[in-house]
């Protein structure tokens, strides 16, 4: 069974009182819920969330065991030149994941640290993001 674990950065805790418009109704509690759904018996799934640089690096530091990554670096993405060396580390599938568009948000978001490390990147549709970033891991051989 593959082993993932999937990495929430700064503010998701939020999820559900925060623009609903670009972020969606659903608590991350509600969103990993759905991803264990979609997971079945085929991925195991472990969830990590912090609003704490150091402590996302040190996450992806200590996970090199795991079988591929997910990640929402959240606003950390266009900023954390850190996570993105501890990413490289990693030398399994990386799947970045934002619940919005964020290449149509404002231009501050252009800049994405992460992208390149990625395998494969699912934006723009809310908890949908993190659902298709499971079915395409349990999917790939």
């Amino acid at each position: 069974m593959k082993r993932v674990l999937v990495i929430n950065g700064p503010n998701l805790n939020m999820l559900g009182l925060r623009e609903k418009a670009h972020y969606g109704e659903l608590t991350l509690d509600q969103i990993n819920e759905l991803m264990k759904r979609e997971a079945g018996g085929a991925i195991s799934l472990d969830f990590y969330q912090s609003n704490f640089e150091g402590e996302i690096v040190e996450k992806i530091q200590n996970s090199l065991e795991y079988d591929a990554l997910v990640i929402n670096a959240a606003a950390y993405t266009h900023t954390s030149i850190a996570i993105r060396d501890a990413l490289e580390l990693f030398k399994k599938p990386i799947i970045e994941v934002h619940l919005s568009d964020v290449d149509k948000r404002e231009k501050f978001r252009k800049v994405n640290y992460i992208r390149d490390l990625a395998e494969k990147t699912f934006k723009g549709e809310k908890q949908y993001s993190y659902i298709n970033a499971i079915k395409y891991l349990k999917d790939k051989k």
